[in-house]
């Protein structure tokens, strides 16, 4: 019998829309969603990078990710600081690294939920899966 793909493939989708719900749900208390957390983490790992570098690492086009640099500024969680040429450089604020330490927090709850009907050998598989899966992707 052969894997149905399409099915295969939209099990991945639920997985991570059922994964962004919850984280959504629960960051709401800390003022954030799961796409500002995104991009806090995304800032955190790559101080200093410029909206188009942080727009590829966190999948958005550079207009949507400059739209929510300007939310997560206006909010005091990040600074936006004129680099080289037309490049704006961006940096976690107090605030920011607290939302992001708050979103840490809570994404360990979640996460342990959302993989909770597996045990430490599935996961330790799904995880190989994955990993080969997108080993060729650039």
């Amino acid at each position: 019998m052969t894997t149905d793909l399409e099915a295969l493939g939209q099990a991945i989708k639920r997985a991570q829309y059922r994964n962004h719900r919850a984280m959504d749900a629960a960051l709401r208390p800390v003022g954030i969603s799961l796409v500002q957390w995104d991009a806090l983490r995304a800032i955190a790992r790559m101080p200093h990078a410029s909206g188009h570098d942080l727009a590829v690492a966190t999948f958005q086009s550079d207009q949507a990710f400059g739209t929510l640099a300007a939310r997560l500024s206006d909010a005091g969680h990040i600074t936006r600081t004129a680099g080289r040429g037309r490049r704006v450089e961006h940096s976690l604020t107090p605030s920011g690294e607290a939302a992001l330490q708050a979103g840490h927090e809570i994404a360990v709850d979640v996460l342990e939920d959302l993989f909770a009907p597996l045990d430490e050998a599935d996961r330790r598989n799904l995880a190989t899966v994955l990993t080969a899966l997108l080993a060729d992707v650039h």
